[in-house]
Order: structure tokens, then sequence, then C-alpha cells
């Protein structure tokens, strides 16, 4: 478990340069221009409309997130994937779009950079799969690990609107260690590797950081995976 993180103090938080604050995850700052950012509200907004729109997910234990979410490709719910929205309208999930496996890909290829040869899944990275998470004011996500997909290829992630502290753990347990890193619009945050199934989460959001440009209150997040699952 310990071997996810480096020596305390050997990382610092990150500022606004390149970080890779364990191995296997990288950071990269206003990776997305004013102009990605605006296009991608937009396309998110489209997303969100029924029918397979966004909603929130109620837990198995009945709870609901705070979050609200649309899928792409596959539909994810606790704790599996399907090609409708089976807790849901019982509509069939939105079709992956190639711009976005093609941005994610792009991703990939940029964090690594030919370190991607000893990244499990990062040469031929074939994502198909997009969680869209809205982040209300007040919003988090609990500390959990991606582990429905049956492949380590790695989890692509774009934040847009307001900042967030974001929380990566360990692969092991819930508890520390962990580190907190702030995540702004517009940042890429890659990990695969001895982080793939690391657990993460949000501990809160930052009102009031989004550029006003965008149009966007609260947080949006795009989370882009390769499944793993046959007819992919």
């Amino acid at each position: 478990m310990d071997g996810l993180f480096p020596p305390p103090g050997l990382f610092p938080l990150p500022g606004r340069t390149r970080v890779e604050p364990a191995p296997g995850v990288v950071l990269l700052p206003e990776w997305l221009g004013a102009a990605e950012q605006r296009e991608l509200v937009a396309a998110c907004r489209e997303w969100a409309r029924p029918p397979a729109g966004m909603r929130q997910v109620r837990m198995p234990t009945g709870g609901l997130m705070s979050v609200r979410t649309v899928c792409l490709g596959w539909h994810w719910y606790p704790y599996g994937y399907a090609r409708t929205v089976v807790d849901g309208d019982g509509a069939p999930v939105k079709p992956f779009p190639a711009e976005l496996g093609a941005l994610a890909r792009r991703a990939v290829a940029e964090a690594y950079g030919p370190a991607a040869a000893e990244v499990a899944g990062a040469v031929g990275y074939e994502p198909d799969v997009a969680l869209v998470n809205h982040y209300p004011h007040g919003a988090k996500m609990g500390l959990h690990r991606d582990k429905e997909e049956r492949t380590d290829a790695p989890v692509v992630s774009l934040s847009l609107g307001d900042g967030c502290v974001f929380r990566l753990g360990n692969t092991e347990t819930r508890t520390k260690p962990w580190q907190d890193l702030e995540l702004h619009s517009g940042d890429l945050l890659v990990f695969g590797g001895p982080a793939r199934f690391a657990y993460h989460g949000v501990v809160r959001t930052l009102p009031g950081t989004a550029d006003p440009a965008l149009g966007l209150v609260g947080r949006l997040n795009l989370t882009v995976r390769q499944s793993g699952l046959p007819g992919s």
C-alpha cells in the first residue's frame, strides 16, 4: 500500500505546472483551452437532456448521490454497466462520441509521453464509456474505486467550472495514506498503472472559482474509461 506514495514532502500539492503525485498519476493543469472548455460544456448540456439524461443515482443503501450523472457508451449503475438506463427511464444509453474518444487518447499520450509503454493499456487506448458528473454547490463524492471495467487501462478525468479538492487515496483501503489535490477548470488528470484502482473522491467543490464566461454553475467532471466489455 505504501509503495503508491513517495515519502512525505517529495511531491508538493500541485501548482499550475505538471505534477505526478503518485506513480501512474499525472496532472496537467489548464490542459483544455477556453474554447475547448466552452465546447465541452455545450456538449454536456445536450447529453444531459432526456431520454437517458442526467439523473441522481440511488445507491444500494437507498441514499441518493449528491452529484447528477449522465453516461455515454455504456450506462453505469451501482455496480455494473448496461446498454440501457436500467435504474432510470429504461432508454438506450447515449452513444460514446468519437470526438471524446480522440480527446481522451490525446490526453493519455500527452500525460505519459514515451513512458506510455510502461503503463498498462496506455498504448492502443480505446475508451468507450464516459460518465459526466455535475456537482452543484455542496456536492461531494466519497472515496471509491473505478473497478467495474474489465481492463486496467487508464482513466481520463477532465474538470470544468468550479474547482474542487480531489482526494487521491491508496489501492487497499479508504483510510490514509492519501493526498489532496486542487483541480480547476481545464485540468486533466490521468491515473493508471499502479494507481489505476486507487480509491479517490471529491472532498468539496470550490464555489465561485469558475470563469463566468463558461456560463456554468457548479462543477462538471468528465471521466472517460475503457470498459473492456464484450461488444465494445
